[in-house]
């Protein structure tokens, strides 16, 4: 039991300290340690001499049936933002062929597609608000006030200790799963939590907290860049749609200086080009790590879910033996 607290502890510190919690890294590590606790927890049943069936399976299922709606609810998130991925890949496309020709025509091409690619997003952020409302709000994400129990209190000792281990896996992957869901469907404040504890878990405890800390200023951090209802918040989503926003007004102001100057420039192509590739580059380039950290982090939570479905099989089975 101590190393589970200890590595529970070991890992909330490395993803705080890593850098910003709504990055694709970031949201991979956190996946990462939500699949690694649950196997941990998993492991430790058969080492506890449970008595075959009773309340503890029940509770255990209870949790994972949590885990498993969550995990779902940030898979459809990460739809959005895959379906948005694929409308701006569609406008660097029209983009590159307005760089090989910068005609009005293909001007107005760019433009077309560059407005698809703003309409996703913006449907994307809408789906994702509508999404945490009514899949990750019920769920109740927040930290269990019984955290600051010590370690003997009855309550987290039942049944030989693992009533305090799925206590701990409770609370680790509540905030594991808000900083998912903030990064993947909408921002969310981090919810107020305990400031400490002098029980065997201690360490986890403070590890909890340093991590909730870190999540409210990132959450301030985003309220103070503008107005607005909070978003999707995944750095490289929003990177991307930066980047395309750049790209759309350099077409804008290439094209207007060739309108102005059509005469002398004819059968030349439009100055200002260079910097449209630039922007254009840039774009690819985001685009392709919010496809490639997409696509594992749908994957991290898929086998997340085959876990769930092989752990609650095997402890099952156990009980039924």
């Amino acid at each position: 039991m101590n190393a589970f607290f200890t590595s529970l502890a070991r890992g909330l510190d490395e993803l705080g300290r890593a850098g910003g919690l709504s990055s694709l890294p970031a949201l991979l590590r956190a996946a990462s340690l939500l699949r690694g606790l649950h196997s941990q927890l998993t492991l430790m049943v058969g080492q506890l001499h449970l008595p075959p069936g009773g309340r503890w399976l029940d509770e255990y299922m209870d949790e994972t049936a949590r885990l498993w709606d969550a995990c779902l609810a940030v898979k459809l998130g990460l739809a959005s933002v895959e379906r948005y991925c694929a409308a701006a890949s569609c406008a660097a496309a029209a983009l590159d062929d307005w760089l090989q020709d910068p005609s009005p025509l293909s001007s107005s091409q760019v433009m077309r597609a560059i407005s698809v690619s703003r309409r996703e997003a913006m449907a994307a952020e809408e789906e994702n608000r509508a999404l945490a409302d009514a899949r990750i709000a019920p769920l109740s994400l927040q930290l269990d006030e019984r955290l600051l129990l010590r370690a003997t209190d009855a309550r987290l000792t039942g049944f030989n200790g693992f009533r305090g281990l799925l206590h701990a896996l409770h609370n680790a992957s509540s905030l594991l799963l808000l900083i998912l869901a903030s990064g993947a469907v909408s921002c969310a404040a981090a919810a107020g939590g305990p400031c400490g504890a002098d029980d065997a878990g201690a360490g986890f405890v403070a590890s909890i907290v340093m991590l909730q800390q870190r999540m409210a200023e990132e959450a301030a951090d985003a309220e103070s860049d503008g107005p607005g209802a909070p978003g999707i918040g995944m750095c490289e989503f929003r990177c991307a749609r930066a980047a395309v926003e750049a790209a759309r007004e350099e077409v804008e102001r290439a094209a207007a200086a060739a309108a102005a100057a059509a005469a002398a420039a004819a059968g030349r192509k439009c100055e200002g080009g260079g910097v449209v590739k630039d922007k254009v580059e840039e774009l690819k380039a985001w685009l392709d790590v919010l496809r490639t950290g997409t696509h594992s982090l749908v994957c991290q939570l898929d086998d997340f879910l085959d876990d769930i479905v092989e752990g609650r099989k095997e402890l099952s089975d156990l009980c039924s033996h």
